[in-house]
């Protein structure tokens, strides 16, 4: 009986949490305004013709693209050797600094919204994916710090010992040794700050007031007077593919990218 109750339950949890999932889907088929060539409430493609046809929401998408690929690159790079810090040398205020940069991570964006947009104003940053990418990484580099740390961590300090026995110098190890064993750990990271900055609405909207707005704030100005849903559930539909790819591909090793070592 215990085990009829908790097949009924995650039955029921299942479909909690699909059924809007399946709506979105749904409507992103289907006519939802009148049209003079398409009959309200008939299955089309029409909404993702639209989309690619409507010059702002296929330039979102793009712009999109580049500052979520500016960003994980910019986060990796600056993440990795800083992990490798904190996991091997030990040194005065290491663990302090290392929980500061966690802490820093929960600061609510809106926080520093005013100061960035001042900033960037001064150094022409502003409607640009490469502003938007730099204002992510605020927050994206701590928790790839966070989660590389453990990867690297888990990895044998005898691994370093070899390869500096073999003459090899830091930079090379750590290319040529390390990243291919903590690959995983690259995956979970490119993950984490790939999700973030995909859905991140304050920055975008403010760091874009004219030109080089995301996907995010091409959702957002889709509603009005007379909005078309199904337009609008075409463009979330195609903003929740790369997330759905990124998890399939790191869904066997994010539970450890919450590790912390204390």
């Amino acid at each position: 009986m215990k085990r009829v109750f908790q097949t009924l339950g995650f039955a029921a949890l299942t479909l909690f949490v699909l059924l809007p999932l399946v709506q979105v889907v749904l409507l992103s088929f289907t006519s939802t305004i009148t049209r003079e060539d398409v009959v309200l409430g008939s299955a089309t493609w029409l909404n993702f013709a639209n989309v690619f046809a409507t010059e702002r929401l296929a330039a979102s998408l793009v712009n999109s693209t580049i500052y979520v690929t500016l960003n994980v690159g910019l986060c990796i790079a600056v993440a990795l050797p800083a992990a490798y810090a904190f996991s091997r040398y030990r040194f005065r205020g290491a663990r302090a600094a290392f929980f500061t940069l966690i802490a820093f991570r929960v600061t609510p964006p809106v926080v520093l919204s005013l100061p960035v947009f001042l900033v960037f104003s001064e150094l022409n940053l502003l409607n640009t994916p490469v502003g938007v990418a730099l204002a992510h990484s605020i927050f994206n580099v701590p928790i790839a710090i966070w989660i590389l740390e453990s990867f690297i961590s888990a990895v044998p300090r005898q691994l370093d010992e070899t390869a500096f026995l073999d003459g090899y110098s830091t930079p090379r190890f750590v290319v040529t040794q390390l990243l291919p064993v903590i690959a995983p750990g690259i995956g979970v990271t490119a993950f984490f700050c790939f999700m973030f900055s995909w859905v991140e609405v304050v920055f975008a909207r403010t760091l874009t007031v004219t030109d080089g707005k995301p996907i995010t704030t091409a959702i957002g100005s889709l509603f009005g007077f007379r909005t078309d849903i199904g337009l609008v559930m075409a463009m979330t539909v195609l903003s929740l593919i790369p997330g759905l790819v990124m998890i399939w591909f790191v869904r066997n090793h994010i539970s450890r990218g919450f590790t912390v070592r204390v």
